[in-house]
C-alpha cells in the first residue's frame, strides 16, 4: 500500500475541491521519474509517468480503482479496500473543535491547548513549537481528513502521557463524536529546526463492518500487519504488528517476512509518501522516494515464490503540486503479479477498492465479503494456493 500515491482525479473530485489533482502525473510533469522496475510492471499503463510507452506485454495485471465510498482519508480508503463501503463520511472539523471538548480534553489531561484549527501539521509546529515548550500547552489541530492531532515536545511532554492524551481525546471524539482517528504527533529539536518523530501512533474507530482482515482471522489465517495498518483496523483482525521508522525500514520488514510468513496475509503500508512528502507539497521529495520503492520492489520480485501474489496499490492521492496540502479524490493504481497471474491483464477501472477485498477472500478461500467483485478469475491462469 503506497499511501497517498494516487493516479488521477475521480469525476467527483470537484465535490471535494480536489480539480486537477494527479499525484504521479503531476509529478512527473515537474520531475524526470526513473522507476524501472515499476515501469515494467506496467505502471505507466495506469499513471502518467512520461518516458517511453509502456511495454506491450507485462509480466502481471494492472488497472485503477475508484473509491466507491465518501471521504478521501486513509481509513476510509483501507476499510473500503477490505470490504466495507461507506455511505456518509466520517465528520470533519473545518473551523476547530467546539469550545466545550477543547475545555474537556484540557481539564482531563492537566494540560492547556494550543491551535484548534485546521492546518499542515508541520507548519502548526513551526508556528505553536516555541510557545508550547515554554508552558507545555498541547498543540491539536485537525485537517480535511476526520482526526484530532496532538502535537508535543518529547523532552516536554513524555510519550507516554501524549498516549495517554489521545486516549482521553479517543473517548471524547471518537466514541463521543465519530471522528475516524486521533494521532499522537511527537516532535523533536529547536524552535526554526523541529521534527516529527517515527513515534507517532494513530488510535482509530474500529471498523464499522466486517473485513476480510476479520475473516482471515476467523478462518485461520494469518495477518501480519506492517506500518501503519494495524493503527487504520484498531488492531483487530490482526495477528501480528511491526510499526516501522520509514518506507525503508517497512519493506526491510517486507522482505523479512516473505521468508518467515509460509501462508497468509502480509499487509503493509508505506507512510511516507504520504507524511513526508505528500502533506509538506515536496515535489522532489516525493519522486525520489517512488525511486527508492522502485529499488527496494526489484527486491521482492526476485525473492517471490511459486505461490506468492503480490499486489500493489494506493489509499488515495495527495497531490505535492498543488497549493492543498491535504489528501485528493483520486484514482488509486492495482497492479498484480506473481507465477499464477497471467501476463497482460487489463483490469480495467474498478468501481470500488472493494473488489481488491473480495479477490483476496477468493484466493483464502474466506468469501465472499459484503462488498466489491473479484478479479481473480480473470488474472490467474491457475487457482492460487
Amino acid at each position: 500500500m503506497l499511501d497517498s500515491v494516487g493516479v488521477g482525479e475521480l469525476p467527483d473530485a470537484q465535490a471535494y475541491g480536489d480539480e486537477g489533482s494527479n499525484t504521479v502525473g503531476n509529478i512527473a510533469r515537474a520531475v524526470s521519474l526513473r522507476l524501472p522496475t515499476m515501469r515494467a510492471l506496467g505502471f505507466g499503463r495506469v499513471a502518467a509517468i512520461g518516458g517511453d510507452p509502456p511495454p506491450a506485454m507485462v509480466p502481471g495485471a494492472t488497472g485503477r480503482m475508484a473509491e466507491a465510498s465518501a471521504g478521501k482519508d486513509s481509513v476510509t480508503g483501507h476499510w473500503e479496500m477490505m470490504g466495507i463501503v461507506l455511505e456518509r463520511p466520517f465528520p470533519v472539523f473545518p473551523k476547530g473543535f467546539s469550545p466545550e471538548i477543547i475545555e474537556a480534553f484540557s481539564k482531563q489531561t492537566g494540560r492547556a491547548v494550543l491551535g484548534n484549527k485546521a492546518a499542515s501539521g508541520t507548519a502548526i509546529i513551526d508556528e505553536l513549537g516555541p510557545e508550547h515548550m515554554k508552558t507545555g500547552a498541547w498543540i491539536v489541530y485537525t485537517s480535511a481528513d476526520s482526526v484530532f492531532q496532538i502535537a508535543a515536545h518529547e523532552d516536554v511532554v513524555p510519550l507516554a502521557e501524549l498516549y495517554r492524551a489521545c486516549e482521553i481525546a479517543y473517548r471524547l471524539v471518537g466514541e463521543g463524536l465519530g471522528v475516524g482517528r486521533v494521532i499522537a504527533r511527537p516532535f523533536v529539536g529547536k524552535p526554526g529546526a523541529f521534527k516529527r518523530t517515527a513515534n507517532r501512533h494513530d488510535y482509530a474507530l474500529p471498523p464499522s463492518g466486517e473485513t476480510l482482515l476479520d475473516r482471515m482471522i476467523g478462518a485461520g489465517r494469518q495477518v501480519v500487519a506492517i506500518g501503519k495498518i494495524q493503527d487504520l483496523f484498531a488492531g483487530r483482525g490482526i495477528t501480528r504488528a511491526v510499526h516501522t521508522a520509514s518506507d525503508d525500514d517497512g519493506m526491510d520488514h517486507v522482505l523479512r517476512e516473505m521468508e518467515s510468513t509460509r501462508d497468509g496475509l502480509v499487509f503493509a503500508n508505506l507512510v511516507d509518501f504520504d507524511t513526508q512528502y505528500g502533506h509538506r507539497n515536496d515535489v522532489e521529495g516525493y519522486a525520489r522516494n517512488l525511486e527508492r520503492f522502485d529499488v527496494r520492489l526489484a527486491e521482492v520480485l526476485s525473492r517471490l515464490q511459486k505461490g506468492d501474489l503480490l499486489v500493489i496499490t494506493a489509499d488515495h492521492g495527495n497531490d505535492p503540486s498543488t497549493p492543498s496540502t491535504d489528501h485528493s479524490r483520486e484514482f488509486v493504481p492495482v497492479m498484480a503479479t506473481g507465477a499464477g497471474v497471467r501476463h497482460g491483464v487489463d483490469l480495467g477501472i474498478r468501481r470500488t477498492f472493494a473488489d481488491l477485498g473480495q479477490t483476496l477472500a477468493d484466493v483464502f478461500g474466506v468469501g465472499p465479503l459484503a462488498h466489491g467483485t473479484s478479479f481473480l478469475h480473470e488474472i490467474t491462469r491457475q487457482q492460487l494456493p
